[in-house]
């Protein structure tokens, strides 16, 4: 094989065909993703590069790739990473590959920290308005009457005939010169009245409460009191809480998508994830005071001076119900680790424990947002309500199956 010539196009149909005939249920695209891991390319790079040949090295890892792939590897293992949301995010063995199914989660979280916690201006950016904007408005104003006033005369000696000029008499300047003289005249006193008119508008007497003028000494009271009245209080920057962090793509969006404006705490049981998503963070320039990971034991991490200061609470916990594991397809579980997979016999196990912790980790009005098996969120629904949680609601995924709750917590609690 390796003394052979294999082009870009010829390992793309070879390896597709190989991988149907052992079950690959989406053989092309398979093929796709493991040559453009192995070149290097973007797929629309393959098709415009299809008579290229590979090199000796390219072909050793497309081999490597193809028999893994054919045992039923993930991809997102075989070729080291994947798209979540806006950003890419490495994937490792021992560590659960995210899903779009979380992306939808992550959504939910910024619709929350948009409208209850973040100023407007953290999602999108809006006209800033300077001082001097009134100024500028004003003297365009002033302009474009003084350019009325003109075309008006200038209109005006231009429909002025022969005989309109002779009977103005020789003595004048003429009768367009005239005209002229006019339209500056007539410029230069609209020009000087709407001045005044701003002038007057501008030293209009402040009022008080009765509509009387303020005078004199109590005005100059009333712009002291003005400025010593405290300035609007700056957006916060919203804290939140993930527990399983994985591959660290849930923290890490929402890092990125608000970036300078949410900073989240992160922890995992796993060391094997810790490192990855410590790697995925460094990658994107995220700094330890944007996301920090922690490995622990659900939230046993968190310092108590910490407890109740969080905006949210996130999770994608193990939920998979443990007669439900059997039935997951090979290449699921054979592979992703169970750790992050098995919730127990409702698939409901990790999600208890959370549970207790959300009141003594969120602020009142925080978010505790989780996913969850999809035959698990009515019960997980009322366990939220026994809870004393509020506004409890449940989300749909992308294939209108139950996917996610969440929940309002109203009254903290403090660990006596």
């Amino acid at each position: 094989m390796a003394n052979e010539i294999w082009t870009i196009k010829r390992c793309l149909e070879w390896t597709k065909e190989y991988l149907a005939e052992r079950g690959e249920e989406h053989p092309r695209l398979s093929a796709e993703w493991l040559l453009c891991a192995a070149t290097g390319l973007a797929r629309i790079d393959l098709y415009m590069r299809m008579d290229e040949t590979l090199n000796a090295a390219q072909l050793e890892t497309m081999h490597a790739a193809v028999v893994r792939r054919a045992k039923g590897e993930p991809l997102q293992y075989i070729t080291g990473s994947t798209q979540f949301r806006m950003i890419d995010v490495a994937c490792a063995p021992g560590v659960l590959i995210p899903r779009p199914e979380t992306e939808m989660l992550v959504e939910e979280v910024l619709n929350y920290l948009d409208a209850e916690v973040l100023s407007p201006e953290a999602a999108a950016r809006q006209r800033v308005e300077l001082p001097w904007n009134d100024e500028v408005e004003q003297a365009r104003k002033v302009e474009a009457a003084l350019a009325d006033e003109r075309a008006t005369a200038e209109r005006r000696a231009a429909n002025l005939t022969a005989a309109d000029e002779a009977a103005l008499g020789s003595d004048v300047l003429g009768s367009r010169a005239y005209a002229e003289e006019l339209a500056d005249r007539e410029a230069e006193e609209a020009a000087t009245q709407a001045a005044e008119a701003e002038a007057a508008e501008a030293a209009e007497p402040e009022l008080d409460e009765y509509g009387i003028a303020i005078e004199g000494a109590d005005q100059e009271a009333a712009l002291v009191r003005d400025a010593a009245a405290p300035a609007p209080a700056e957006p916060r920057t919203a804290r939140v809480l993930e527990v399983g962090c994985g591959t660290g793509c849930i923290s890490l969006s929402l890092a990125w998508e608000r970036r300078g404006h949410v900073t989240c705490t992160a922890t995992d049981i796993e060391p094997r994830a810790i490192e990855l998503a410590t790697k995925n963070r460094d990658a994107l320039g995220l700094t330890s005071d944007e996301v920090a990971f922690s490995l622990t034991n659900l939230v046993s991490s968190i310092p108590r001076e910490e407890w109740g200061t969080f905006d949210v609470l996130v999770s994608n916990p193990p939920y998979i119900p443990t007669d439900v594991m059997r039935a997951l397809p090979h290449e699921v579980k054979d592979f992703e680790p169970d750790l992050a997979l098995e919730g127990g016999a409702d698939g409901l196990d990790i999600f208890r424990r959370l549970l207790n912790a959300v009141p003594y980790m969120l602020r009142a009005g925080g978010l505790f947002a989780c996913e969850l098996y999809e035959g698990a969120l009515d019960v997980a629904a009322e366990l939220c309500r026994q809870a004393g949680l509020s506004d409890v609601r449940i989300v749909r995924d992308l294939t209108d199956r139950p996917r996610i709750v969440r929940a309002i917590v109203t009254e903290p609690k403090q660990r006596q």
